[in-house]
């Protein structure tokens, strides 16, 4: 291949587009970190160049969209290429219409809309999406393919239908499978539905899932019970998929750093703005103390988290988007992780949701509340249970001097203001006996002091310093 990367690509990801590049389907199921949507971009770079497609559409889920349209194309995309990248908005503003408008203008130019997944399940996004799909030979892309993965849901059919008005399609997720086989059926059909050699998901179940009768209230139903010919299926995903782990990738860095963003619901933005108010309030005074400041801030970070501690000691709980995106994170990943939080308040709302997804044994906690007696076995079994696929703690707690070495993924659902502990909670997993690259998520909550807070730690800067006196107008 003739290209001129942008970005310096590794071994694996030259062997994913070597697979892909030209095919009119393909599927890339790479593990979180072995850097899918550059492969992505760099294949529709190369497709752009040879003339066969000349527009992108790319669904992706929200804790991702924005980063799309911020960060990967712009760092990836071929300088050479110039682009209108349009990134869709729901309400549609007067100054969003004109950017929208810009989609369909004539020329030689590479047209890219990015859209969050739960817009395809609005009447407005779909007639968009169409819209787009009809005026371009377009690339169309799902990242986090298990997104589609159920085939009764609104978005899913919708996702189905468009992709015939798409020249390319391509599917990106770590875990194609996140609760059984049959979460593949809907990812494939969307490339091609003859790809599986079954034209509905029901012969598909038969044909890879046991099925027993059971009788609830009168009336019988039919249950998973077990799996077969899952050899066969295996073979039949070869011709058009790429799979990558990390484990494999010798070229990888040691520490690779990913951010997934959310937005406050009403509730946290009318909170934050009042806190933020008084914070600014109190800077303004005759007399500003550390304590005064770093109060404000601690608030203002606990809103974003999802509660809020008031004058009198009592926590008052918010609703909040924090939780769901770690859920969608941890369907993304394989293997253990370790989940990093702030504030105790959390770690139980964390463990719980855990619980109901993943199953009672599949986490172990490590933080203030957790007995003396408990931690060794906690960390054991973390380390050598392979039921046990999660620890959720707090730095203060777990993030010095313990070996977490069997994950590769390390999730902070909030930071602290404290560079050093996060330096030792990133160690716990990055130490001797870690043989994989690993991982890092930061949870951040759009325009608020999660970004401050982690752009500082980065930065590797003295937090303390920039939170003091007029520092604080920076912050917030």
């Amino acid at each position: 291949m003739k290209y001129k990367f942008k970005t310096k690509p590794y071994a694996h990801q030259l062997t994913a587009l070597e697979k892909s590049w030209n095919r009119e389907t393909f599927a890339y199921f790479m593990e979180m970190g072995t850097g899918k949507t550059k492969v992505l971009i760099d294949n529709l770079a190369m497709l752009y160049d040879k003339g066969k497609v000349d527009g992108a559409l790319i669904i992706a889920p929200k804790g991702v969209v924005r980063t799309w349209y911020e960060q990967e194309i712009p760092i990836h995309l071929a300088d050479h290429i110039e682009n209108v990248s349009v990134l869709w908005q729901p309400n549609i503003t007067k100054s969003q219409s004109h950017k929208l408008g810009t989609l369909f203008k004539t020329g030689e130019e590479l047209h890219i809309l990015i859209m969050n997944v739960e817009a395809l399940s609005t009447q407005k996004g779909v007639a968009f999406a169409s819209k787009f799909l009809l005026s371009h030979n377009t690339l169309m892309v799902i990242d986090e393919s298990t997104t589609i993965k159920n085939p009764r849901a609104k978005r899913t059919k919708n996702i189905l239908s468009l992709s015939q008005r798409a020249k390319y399609r391509r599917i990106m997720t770590g875990s194609p499978v996140t609760k059984n086989p049959l979460d593949l059926f809907t990812q494939c059909y969307f490339l091609d539905p003859f790809h599986l050699e079954h034209e509905s998901y029901f012969s598909f179940r038969m044909r890879y899932a046991v099925m027993k009768t059971a009788y609830i209230s009168g009336r019988s139903i039919q249950l998973i019970s077990g799996f077969k010919n899952l050899g066969e299926l295996s073979d039949k995903l070869k011709p058009f998929s790429y799979r990558v782990l990390k484990e494999d990738c010798l070229d990888l860095p040691d520490k690779i750093f990913i951010k997934r963003q959310i937005t406050l619901s009403p509730d946290q933005r009318k909170l934050y703005e009042q806190m933020k108010k008084e914070a600014l309030a109190i800077l303004n005074g005759k007399q500003v103390t550390t304590v005064n400041v770093l109060t404000q801030l601690m608030r203002l970070q606990q809103i974003t988290c999802g509660h809020f501690t008031a004058d009198d000691g009592s926590i008052q709980k918010i609703p909040n988007n924090r939780i769901s995106e770690l859920m969608d994170v941890l369907s993304e990943m394989e293997g253990k992780a370790i989940i990093w939080a702030h504030w105790q308040y959390d770690i139980k709302d964390i463990i719980k949701e855990i619980v109901k997804v993943h199953g009672p044994c599949s986490v172990v906690d490590y933080y203030g509340l957790t007995p003396q007696s408990e931690r060794q076995k906690n960390r054991d079994a973390f380390q050598n249970d392979p039921k046990v696929r999660f620890l959720v703690g707090t730095p203060q707690t777990g993030g010095y001097g313990i070996t977490l070495t069997a994950a590769n993924t390390v999730i902070y659902f909030s930071n602290g203001y404290d560079l050093e502990k996060r330096i030792q909670s990133e160690d716990r997993a990055h130490r001797i006996g870690q043989k994989k690259s690993v991982t890092y998520v930061d949870i951040i909550a759009e325009d608020t002091v999660d970004e401050k807070i982690v752009k500082a730690l980065r930065d590797k800067v003295n937090i303390a310093s920039q939170v003091l006196g007029e520092e604080l107008k920076a912050w917030i």
